[in-house]
């Protein structure tokens, strides 16, 4: 079923611009599927869908291409050049950047893929992430210092 969705996921952003999770849980349920937002979520995560600018100024969904590999590649240098501090306290990590950098690296860190994170949030210089294991926390703490000191 899920292999299913995700080919039904393809064709609909093919064809329609969608600009959030709502409108591709409607119309994934416009074609018989019985979906939450989470799952349409969870199905975005696995097949590493990413938002970008439509020509009409807009974000809609795409599939990744050798283009959108370069963004990543952008937004971990992001990360490397923007992340002055990183810790954990319990399953919370909190990681310090530079004045006006933390949205850019909150979006390198989600780039990460991290099945873990159960959230995101980034003011101008702060950025606080839900893990949902101690392990998974400690986990991406390592992983962002490796980044930030090469």
């Amino acid at each position: 079923m899920k292999s299913k969705r995700h080919e039904k996921i393809l064709e609909i952003i093919k064809e329609k611009d969608i600009e959030t999770q709502e409108e591709l849980a409607e119309e994934l349920k416009k074609s018989g599927f019985d979906v939450t937002q989470a799952t349409v979520s969870r199905d975005i995560k696995n097949l590493k869908l990413l938002k970008m600018q439509s020509v009409a100024g807009k974000y809609k969904y795409v599939v990744p291409t050798k283009e959108s590999s370069n963004i990543n590649d952008k937004l971990a240098n992001i990360l490397t050049n923007a992340v002055v501090h990183v810790e954990n306290v319990d399953k919370m990590v909190v990681v310090k950047t530079f004045t006006g950098g933390a949205s850019a690296a909150a979006e390198a860190i989600d780039s990460l893929g991290f099945e873990d994170i159960a959230g995101t949030v980034a003011g101008d210089n702060t950025i606080f992430i839900l893990v949902r294991s101690l392990e998974g926390a400690e986990d991406l703490v390592t992983s962002i210092q490796s980044r930030i000191n090469e």
